[in-house]
């Protein structure tokens, strides 16, 4: 048994945090070995831990021999003087240094982490996710997608909603279609959850406005690069809406908060991948679906807007309100799910959006059924049995305010804004229909 190494008696200090020591100053570095430059008379160690990289420079002939046995990923623990050096990470370095391994010598990683781009392909950093996501730009993406969420959560709390947590096993489909997983539950026949959509839809009766972060599941066969069968969405219900209108302006909000929280928390994950992140506009600019398709040529009866079609807006929105967002309301209501609410005017059309972020949809919203009276008619139109649903629309018998709500993938989010071609680069631990390791 080796036994187990100790810190010194020096406080740590991030490498972030290097240069704000004196020079002349004793400091001690903790993290994994980056890189290490071998000269002919000094061998310099880039360190790396949480907040950055920093240099030590190391002279003397026993600890470069000692440093010679010890490879990139190591986890050591160093002590030295710092020594101001504007060639330096931070504009200081450590000198003079006592190195100290934490962990035996490290294996060598699948592809050299050091590099300033990362050099594997895409199918050899999902094969070893536990080591090339310490590379730089890996975890950059996800401190993007961290700070989204906080902006998201903060963004909420400061419109008085409250943050829930709902099943993910769950009695019956979110959703209408066969894209569930099921699940062996004691015996029983049970599914992953879609979406936390019918439990956000109860709890407004609780809360009046809610949100969830979490994650869903569709066992849809799809193997593309902006699908995943597990994904993290950001969702919002609230009751007391006039119309969908009003779910967009919190949509707004929502997406504005994550915006800000990146310039706050994430400035320097964003500047490392060139993301140039979003003026959020007062108001997102509307058109409704049927205009939609008038604008991009496609025939009046298209139920749905295509990737391309996606795009071509996308680009008009940007030409003529300087948006990179472009919310399409009045979709179909014969392509949105049953408890969706009919445009008043006009029952074809629906009061939900999708709205789209750079050539593709990055949410999908709108407002809900709320009448007793509505549901049962929507069950019968549907097809659809009420009794699997009673927990659901028993919350409608007993008094729900008009609400409506939205959904946002976090993943398409992040994807969209570092321009990543595929998903699977901006996710930790991808799931799709080959992929259930690491």
């Amino acid at each position: 048994m080796h036994p187990t190494p100790t810190t010194t008696s020096a406080t740590r200090v991030l490498a972030r945090e290097l240069a704000s020591v004196p020079p002349g100053e004793r400091a001690t570095l903790a993290g994994w070995i980056h890189r290490r430059r071998v000269l002919a008379s000094v061998t310099f160690l880039v360190l790396r831990d949480r907040s950055g990289l920093a240099q030590v420079v190391v002279k003397d002939g026993e600890t470069i021999e000692q440093l010679a046995g010890l490879p990139e990923e190591t986890v050591v623990e160093v002590t030295g003087t710092v020594s101001a050096n504007d060639a330096a990470p931070g504009g200081a370095e450590l000198v003079g240094p006592a190195i100290t391994a934490l962990t035996e010598p490290a294996l060598a990683p699948p592809t050299e982490l050091w590099r300033p781009s990362f050099a594997a392909g895409l199918p050899t950093h999902l094969d070893h996710a536990a080591v090339t996501l310490r590379h730089p730009r890996h975890r950059a993406a996800w401190q993007l997608a961290s700070a989204s969420m906080r902006g998201f959560r903060s963004a909420l709390g400061a419109l008085e909603f409250t943050e829930i947590a709902t099943p993910k096993l769950v009695g019956t489909a979110t959703e209408s279609g066969a894209n569930v997983f099921t699940v062996d539950y004691f015996g029983r026949t049970a599914y992953l959850a879609q979406s936390p959509q019918l439990y956000k839809q109860m709890l407004v009766g609780v809360f009046e406005r809610v949100f969830e972060v979490g994650p869903v599941f569709r066992a849809e066969p799809h193997d593309t690069v902006r699908h995943l069968a597990q994904y993290t969405s950001l969702d919002a219900e609230l009751g007391f809406v006039r119309d969908h209108r009003d779910v967009l302006a919190v949509l707004r909000e929502a997406i504005s908060g994550m915006v800000e929280a990146i310039r706050a928390y994430a400035a320097d994950a964003a500047a490392l991948l060139g993301v140039e992140l979003p003026e959020v506009p007062a108001e997102f600019p509307v058109i409704h679906f049927r205009d939609a398709l008038a604008r991009v040529g496609a025939v009046p009866e298209e139920p749905d807007l295509s990737p391309a079609h996606e795009r071509a807006l996308s680009e008009w929105a940007k030409a003529a309100y300087g948006s990179d967002f472009l919310a399409v309301e009045g979709y179909p209501m014969a392509k949105r799910p049953f408890y969706t609410h009919p445009q008043p005017d006009d029952e074809r059309w629906s009061n939900s959006f999708d709205l789209l972020f750079r050539g593709l949809e990055l949410t999908t919203g709108g407002q809900r059924l709320h009448r007793p009276s509505d549901y049962a008619a929507a069950m019968e139109r549907t097809g659809t049995d009420p009794s699997v649903l009673g927990g659901y629309l028993d919350a409608f018998a007993h008094g729900m305010p008009p609400h409506g709500g939205f959904a946002i993938g976090l993943e398409r989010w992040v994807g969209r804004l570092t321009g990543a071609e595929n998903i699977r680069e901006v996710t930790l631990f991808p799931r799709d229909l080959h992929r259930l390791e690491p």
